[in-house]
């Protein structure tokens, strides 16, 4: 790749950590699709590697609010999830991942924006850490079925919640993707160049999280990924 490619890269991945690190989700919704959109060597496996040690941390960062016995069926859920992932990668093409990640970013989009909020209780739960299983390991977002639950949330509570369930969620996906084989040395390596800059808009976030609006960075999560995933789209078609 160029090195006007790599630089857009870091740049979107900065961004990508800042606004997760201020509102608790929007890295991969954001990083995923535009970075697969400059080159599919970039995405969605690197931001599954580099995304643990950030949403470790900022789980550690308000640990006082993490509410154990409201997250755990959501990461039960994530098991299940993660084998139906692993199922539908042993059949996808790159233009059927590069569409999964369109779709699922604009249904992200479409249900983060709609500010609906599911009742919370062990069925739902259960059943949107499937869905976050699922396409956390298939396009490495898995944070728009627990914006459902969530949405009401904002703040601390919603941040180290969030950052836990993806802690563990994250993990058992590159388990099982190292198990299937569907995580190469070139990822990797990717995600090493690409750490840095999710290491910075990471620490500028804990400055930055009590001043920033949150409802201004959401705004900007769905515009940047509805660029992100149309082009996506328009370059699978064209």
């Amino acid at each position: 790749m160029s090195i006007e490619a790599w630089i857009l890269a870091l740049v979107i991945t900065f961004a990508a950590a800042l606004i997760q690190g201020v509102v608790g989700v929007g890295f991969a919704m954001v990083s995923v699709p535009l970075l697969a959109l400059i080159d599919p060597r970039l995405a969605p496996v690197p931001q599954l590697l580099i995304a643990i040690p950030m949403t470790m941390t900022m789980a550690w960062r308000e640990r006082g609010h993490i509410e154990l016995q409201r997250i755990t069926w959501i990461i039960v859920g994530r098991f299940p999830g993660a084998i139906i992932g692993v199922a539908l990668l042993a059949v996808a093409t790159q233009v059927m991942l590069d569409l999964a990640i369109a779709t699922i970013v604009l249904i992200a989009v479409a249900i983060i924006g709609s500010g609906y909020v599911v009742a919370r209780n062990s069925y739902t739960e259960f059943g949107a850490g499937v869905l976050s299983g699922t396409t956390g390991l298939v396009a490495s977002i898995g944070g728009p079925p627990l914006a459902l639950l969530y949405a009401d949330e904002t703040g601390p509570v919603a941040r180290s919640n969030l950052s836990m369930i993806f802690s563990i969620g994250l993990s058992i996906a590159v388990v099982a993707r190292v198990l299937s084989g569907n995580i190469g040395w070139g990822d990797v390596r990717v995600a090493a160049v690409l750490f840095p800059a999710l290491l910075v808009g990471y620490l500028l976030s804990g400055r930055l999280k009590d001043r920033l609006k949150q409802k201004q960075l959401r705004y900007a999560v769905l515009i940047l990924s509805t660029i992100g995933a149309v082009g996506l789209i328009v370059r699978v078609l064209a």
